[in-house]
Order: structure tokens, then sequence, then C-alpha cells
């Protein structure tokens, strides 16, 4: 598997496959063939060899989260003591299921991370009775998002 540093080379058909799946994954891959003009064969070896490079995994379904009552997203940034804090200050974030993302960063933060919570109540309590309380987090400072404008991979 590449480790994301190589440059995996794809040509027009891969393309085209990638386009279509990334627009609907459950799409049928001989529909793709007819609208491509190749053999449902073809786009499966293609697709092993995009999974086989590490450009591709798997596929996934998007579970909306307002549907379960989840409306609040907030962005923390997170300062540290210590650099050595991360690791252990990572894996306390790990145990949070509110937490969908933590992000190394450069400037004023050790880390960022990306929270989806019920309600500004559900918030507050994550931040004083779990985040805060993290052993080596010195403070945090908190963006809560209104609307996401935009929510897209990167174009093929």
């Amino acid at each position: 598997m590449k480790t994301g540093n190589e440059n995996v080379k794809i040509d027009g058909i891969d393309k085209k496959i990638l386009r279509f799946l990334m627009e609907d994954a459950r799409k049928p891959i001989l529909e793709i063939a007819r609208n491509i003009g190749i053999s449902g064969a073809a786009i499966h070896q293609r697709l092993r060899k995009l999974e086989k490079s590490g450009l591709i995994s798997g596929s996934k379904f998007i579970v909306n989260p307002k549907v379960l009552g989840y409306t609040t997203m907030a962005y923390i940034g997170i300062f540290l003591d210590k650099a050595m804090s991360n690791p252990i200050a990572v894996k306390q974030l790990e145990k949070i299921p509110e937490v969908l993302e933590c992000h190394y960063t450069t400037g004023n933060w050790s880390i960022l991370i990306k929270v989806l919570c019920k309600d500004n109540e559900h918030l507050m309590y994550l931040l004083n009775k779990k985040i805060q309380q993290i052993e080596g987090v010195s403070r945090t400072e908190t963006f809560i998002s209104l609307d996401q404008q935009i929510d897209r991979q990167i174009t093929i």
C-alpha cells in the first residue's frame, strides 16, 4: 500500500469511474460500464488496482447527525501545557465519541478537534467535564459552526 507520498498514475477511464462512484458509491458497476463503454470486469480490475495503490479505500454510508438530534458542530483549539502531552491527550480524546476529528496543528494550538453535540448545553458539558479535564490541557478556544457552506472531496 502507498504511504501517501507517491503519486498514483490514473487515466481518463479511472477518473470517470471514480467520479461516478464519488457521486454515488452504490451505483451499479454495469451501469457505470455502459456509460463509459467498457466491460464490468474491466471496471472491477481497475477498482482493485486503485484500492491496492491506496488511492481509494472502501465505501461508506453517511449518517445525517441532525436526524439523531446533533445540531451543534464546533471546532476546538486545544492548548497543551507541553508538547509531551500530545499523545496522552489524543488517547483521551479518542475516548470521547463526540470528537469526530483530531489534528496536530501549527500556530497557537497544539491540537484542533471537530466535535458534534446535541446543543450548546451539551457542548458546554463536553468542554467543562471532558476535554478540559484531560491531563495536559491548559485551555481551549471554541468556534461554533453556524452552517457548513462547502462539503466535498478533492476533485478528480
